[in-house]
């Protein structure tokens, strides 16, 4: 099976550093064994009053956005076969402790964090299945509606209920699927540290940058990840909530 990176990745591995804000050293290794040579915060940094925030600002965007989910829910089902939603696994949070980063014994296999079930409105062909590949700005696979609903992020909405389930915030970096996570992890150094916080539906990657087209792309995201990871805060995450607002209504970096 080809892998998902290939239709837009190149093969070879790369090699170098990832620029870490605010300190000056080397990224951590792809799959840290034994501590982690980095002072990047972790879930005791403001964790509680930023948590309150997003699952705050998620509850009343949920109410609001009922009535054009319902909406989003009777287009699907009335343009294209098939169910509403659409759900995958991602790669979520990892709540190990940085020494324990490595692995355990109870893990079978290391993810790289805790797997989870991602909702989204449906936006492709029933038929397209659960292939774990990078979606292109002309992807056959996306029905007419779904085409608009990916241009102002509106597949989006089901995540709500992630951020309130707990698998995700409103801000944070982007999952991935496990397989993409798997072969970004091996060829992006500190790729892995991006799981120090929950993943989010907004975020500074988001709000700066475009969809990936590249690997240079991924690299410029994971730096601007890694820029969040190292200051997040509620203040900050209020910040890019307001950021994103622009963001969505003008289309910015959407398809």
């Amino acid at each position: 099976m080809a892998s998902p990176l290939e239709y837009r990745v190149p093969t070879a591995p790369v090699g170098g550093r990832v620029w870490y804000p605010r300190a000056a050293s080397s990224a951590p290794d792809a799959r840290p064994r034994g501590r982690w040579s980095t002072d990047l915060p972790t879930l005791g940094n403001g964790e509680r009053p930023r948590r309150l925030l997003n699952v705050a600002v998620s509850a009343v965007g949920l109410v609001l956005a009922a009535p054009v989910m319902a909406l989003i829910a009777l287009l699907i089902k009335l343009t294209s076969p098939g169910p509403v939603l659409y759900q995958q696994t991602r790669v979520g949070i990892d709540l190990r402790r940085l020494g324990d980063a490595g692995g355990n014994g109870r893990r079978q296999t290391d993810h790289g964090g805790r797997p989870f079930t991602i909702h989204k409105f449906r936006t492709m062909a029933p038929s397209s299945g659960e292939a774990q590949v990078w979606a292109t700005p002309d992807d056959p696979r996306v029905t007419p509606l779904g085409r608009i609903l990916r241009k102002y992020r509106l597949d989006e909405l089901p995540q709500l209920v992630n951020v309130l389930r707990g698998d995700m915030n409103l801000v944070g970096p982007r999952p991935e699927q496990l397989r993409i996570f798997a072969e970004l992890r091996e060829r992006i150094p500190g790729y892995q540290t991006r799981q120090r916080v929950r993943p989010g539906i907004t975020g500074w990657a988001q709000i700066n940058h475009h969809y990936d087209n590249s690997l240079d792309d991924v690299r410029t995201k994971v730096a601007l990840d890694l820029d969040y990871v190292a200051r997040h805060s509620a203040l900050e995450d209020l910040r890019i909530m307001l950021q994103t607002v622009p963001v969505v209504l003008f289309k910015r970096g959407a398809w």
